[in-house]
């Protein structure tokens, strides 16, 4: 059937205007492509037909309310397609055909990949693989708040991947994950369609995925993904599964396009007009009619919506609101009992102070990366319980050795709601995990990675797992908090601060080693933790502003004792805060009419100039480490009480 026979739309069997519909869809993703001058015509018209028969068909959503919580997710994880998810969107009445016309411009409700600043979008995705890590930690979430949810329909989570993404390495890391917890509302629709940007995949590729995922513990399928029988019955086959499923679809890149299909030309470019006019005629469709869309289409795609309508009314009046309030409770816990005579690690000071508000805070859930001892979450797991598919009410989360899906499925736990997750690994490995900060960093997203470990004061493990450049990579990342406590009490107040803002990411740095326990008052420590810096030595007319974070505050303490100078001392235990406060805040703290100003921390000194000046003297380590004692390691890099003081002597008699 074509557009010339439209006036007897309602005549046609229900397969007929199935696959008109589809049509449709394949041109107004072209069209979009071709207006924007840039884009992915080819995975959308792949990916077509199973995402039209599972949006119009299967997923359970509020086309009014697109956030409503108790929807079905959808994660397109092979987001360059996202031409395809506004066409879905615009069909469903939550974009306009002014957005899909919009497509890749400036400020527009769709950009050139998705974005959860659009209604109906569920993550940001793009980078490859990582839609996968966000929907595993979406389903992660709802199991575990459905052990307290009065809610008795089942909630699915969809995520639809491409060849790219299980080339990622994150995507398989994550799906043993799934695959183990048994996250059966789990499902994943794979395009497999052979083609990507340089070609076949048989170039680089010859996996069995089918028998992959069955060793992963997934539930498999494998369908033409062009036929919309075999779609219907493979996500009801899914549904019905006890474990998650992977449907895989063997599909044609470019399906219906004039002389595209099966090649990698159609992946990432606009068709020419003369491509989009036969491609036109092949789908039946006007050939010299831009963003062609008949509202008997629009009709039929919402053909269930109304019973979806009364599906969620219905289950909206039997459910509970199990909303927890993060901020009443907070008032409410009181500073950790930290013994003034001992001296602590600021990773143990984490540990006693991640016990203490989770047992205030029952939302906080989360785990370490094989490293439960190292990070001090040991107690956190031991009190609370894995999370595993036979305990549901389990908040800690096993990870294994896998970095990079911890941050993702962190990410796709927040996007859920109702949780607030963390994630421990050594600092060193942050760049691991790197990518997945930075999407929930773009994504504001209230996660917390636990980094321990967090200098050459490891020692004998030697460079490769001292964090030298880390901690100022970590503050080159826009959005994200970076907090370095400099002891126990500050460790408190930062994991306080943490769990007060809401709409940025963060990261704690925490030593191995143990520091002394702070005798400044406490009010005094917290009110500078929040502003993200504060003086702790002062001087009315210094001759010197030492700028300073973490370990490295104790060592500056102790060094301006033994220099006979007036000396004032800045501790910035979050950089980004401290760029947030007044400009009258600021200017005090920073006392700019001070010429001479040193900064001291046990890492890249690459960025202190912002508070020392081109001039100043920058302290601390700017080449990897050594395998030795901590204090043999510093003693190499004359990074020692000795060394400093006279690099400090000298520096003030220039």
């Amino acid at each position: 059937m074509n557009y010339t026979q439209l006036d007897t739309f309602s005549n046609w069997t229900k397969d007929e205007k199935d696959q008109f519909t589809v049509s449709i869809i394949k041109g107004l993703v072209i069209d979009g492509v071709r207006k924007a001058n840039s884009g992915h015509p080819g995975g959308p018209m792949s990916l077509s037909d199973f995402s039209y028969i599972l949006y119009s068909e299967y997923l359970i959503f509020d086309s009014n309310n697109p956030d409503w919580h108790s929807r079905d997710r959808l994660v397109l994880s092979v987001g360059h397609t996202c031409m395809l998810l506004y066409t879905l969107l615009y069909l469903s009445d939550i974009l306009t055909m002014k957005d899909l016309k919009n497509f890749r411009q400036l400020h527009s409700r769709t950009p050139g990949h998705p974005e959860i600043i659009t209604p109906g979008v569920d993550a940001n995705t793009g980078p490859l693989g990582q839609g996968v890590g966000m929907a595993t930690g979406m389903a992660l979430a709802e199991r575990m708040l459905s052990v307290e949810s009065s809610n008795n329909r089942k909630q699915y989570t969809y995520v639809l991947v491409g060849d790219g993404d299980l080339q990622e390495p994150i995507a398989l890391g994550t799906a043993m994950l799934a695959g183990h917890w048994k996250l059966s509302q789990l499902i994943m629709f794979y395009d497999k369609n052979d083609i990507q940007i340089a070609g076949e995949t048989s170039r680089c590729n010859s996996t069995n995925y089918a028998e992959l995922f069955k060793s992963m513990n997934w539930d498999v399928q494998e369908i033409d993904g062009h036929n919309h029988e075999a779609i219907r019955k493979a996500i009801e086959n899914a549904q019905a599964s006890p474990l998650p499923s992977i449907i895989i679809g063997n599909t044609t890149i470019a399906k219906g396009s004039a002389t595209l299909e099966n090649t990698s030309q159609s992946h990432g470019a606009p068709f020419s007009p003369e491509e989009i006019i036969g491609t036109k005629q092949n789908l039946g469709l006007p050939e010299n009619e831009s963003f062609y869309c008949p509202p008997e289409v629009k009709e039929h795609f919402q053909r269930n919506f109304q019973s979806i309508k009364d599906l969620i009314a219905n289950a909206s009046k039997s459910m509970n609101n199990h909303a927890f309030d993060i901020a009443t409770e907070l008032k409410k816990i009181e500073l950790v009992d930290f013994d003034p005579n001992e001296v602590i690690a600021t990773r143990k000071a984490f540990g006693m102070s991640l016990d203490k508000f989770s047992s205030h805070i029952p939302t906080i859930v989360g785990g370490s990366a094989d490293l439960d001892g190292s990070n001090c979450t040991t107690n956190f797991a031991n009190t609370y319980g894995d999370f595993s598919s036979s305990n549901l009410k389990g908040r800690n989360i096993p990870f294994g050795v896998r970095e990079f899906p911890m941050g993702a499925i962190m990410n796709g736990i927040s996007l859920y709601g109702g949780l607030f997750p963390f994630g421990g690994t050594f600092l060193v490995f942050s760049d691991y995990v790197r990518s997945a900060i930075r999407l929930s960093a773009i994504q504001k997203l209230h996660v917390m990675y636990e980094f321990t470990h967090d200098s050459i004061f490891v020692g004998e493990d030697g460079p490769t797992h001292q964090p030298v450049e880390h901690t100022m990579s970590l503050r080159l990342i826009p959005d994200l908090l970076v907090f370095r406590p400099a002891d126990a009490i500050e460790t408190h107040f930062c994991f306080e601060t943490i769990m007060e803002n809401n709409t940025n990411p963060s990261a704690i740095l925490l030593t191995r080693q143990k520091l002394p326990v702070s005798t400044l008052d406490k009010t005094i420590i917290k009110n500078g933790v929040k502003k993200g810096a504060y003086t702790v030595l002062d001087s009315n007319n210094p001759d010197l502003v030492i700028f300073t974070t973490g370990s490295e505050l104790h060592l500056s303490l102790s060094i301006a004792k033994e220099i006979n100078r007036n000396i004032k001392i800045v501790n910035i235990p979050c950089w980004e805060l401290f760029e947030q406060q007044s400009k009258e805040y600021k200017d005090k703290i920073l006392t700019s009419n001070c010429r001479k100003r040193i900064s001291i921390e046990a890492g890249t000194t690459l960025g202190w100039e912002k508070f020392v000046g081109q001039n100043g003297l920058k302290i601390g380590i700017d080449d990897f480490g050594f395998s030795a004692p901590g204090i043999d390691v510093a003693m190499q890099f004359n990074f020692t009480k000795e060394s400093i003081k006279s690099k400090i002597e000298e520096y003030l008699n220039d």
